[in-house]
């Protein structure tokens, strides 16, 4: 459900991407501060939603992706001071999420607003982070062997790692056929370094919920979990194709 209602959002762009980015920061916001204030929402979750709220919405009516991501950065200034001021979090862990999450979603958007190949380029980024995802569960599953973190994740796999980094580089190989782009070996190492984010961005939700004694972020998805257990390596990804895209000054698609 999640798969074709995003391709959809993505494909329409507008305000129909926009909407679908304001509520899911809201989402995600929500189960963030519900997991680091253990169980609770309150003002301090108010804060983390408002400042995702507020990076979206500098993006989504063209301030950039500078503006936004200064509200980011003051929205975690905030939450720290609140959570350090009424003692009912941990500050640190309270303020690293708001941050992720506000920035993560605001370089997503960026990414689709990108006046020259920003829908491919978007769509590139989502299936190389889908095909990640699959191709690490089952080569993970069906090879075994060492594991990757055990201390964090205990059912993912070096195999798994490898295979889902690999795949998320044939992906970009694929996709520097269809764009034809003049640096294909660029482009299949930018979707190599993706690959690799949406492991790291993965393992470091496990990170949080083996801190909180959680095994998911939420029940909103019956039998996986919540959204920020299944957007987790997007976000992160996201930020890797974001950094990327702002240093060269154009997608990697174009290179």
């Amino acid at each position: 459900m999640l798969g074709p209602l995003t391709l959809a959002a993505v494909w329409l762009g507008g305000p129909w991407l926009l909407a679908l980015m304001l509520l899911a920061v809201v989402v995600m916001s929500w189960e963030w501060a519900r997991l680091f204030g253990r169980g609770r929402f309150g003002a301090l979750g108010a804060l983390v939603a408002a400042t995702g709220i507020a990076a979206i919405g500098l993006v989504g009516f063209g301030a950039g992706p500078g503006p936004a991501g200064l509200a980011a950065a003051a929205g975690g200034v905030l939450v720290f001071a609140a959570a350090a001021g009424t003692g009912k979090a941990e500050p640190l862990w309270a303020a690293i999420g708001t941050v992720w999450l506000a920035l993560g979603a605001v370089a997503f958007l960026a990414l689709a607003r990108l006046p020259t190949g920003g829908r491919e380029t978007t769509l590139w980024l989502l299936a190389a982070v889908w095909a990640n995802d699959s191709a690490a569960y089952v080569s993970g599953r069906a090879i075994g062997g060492p594991k990757l973190a055990p201390q964090l994740s205990p059912n993912k796999t070096w195999a798994g790692f490898a295979g889902g980094v690999a795949c998320a580089g044939v992906v970009g190989w694929l996709a520097g056929l269809v764009a034809g782009t003049a640096h294909p070996a660029a482009l299949v190492a930018a979707s190599l370094a993706l690959g690799v984010a949406a492991q790291f961005g993965d393992l470091a939700e496990s990170a949080a919920k083996r801190h909180f004694g959680v095994k998911d972020a939420s029940r909103l998805i019956p039998g996986h979990g919540g959204l920020l257990d299944r957007v987790d390596g997007l976000l992160a990804a996201s930020l890797v194709a974001g950094a990327v895209t702002l240093g060269t000054g154009r997608s990697p698609l174009l290179w």
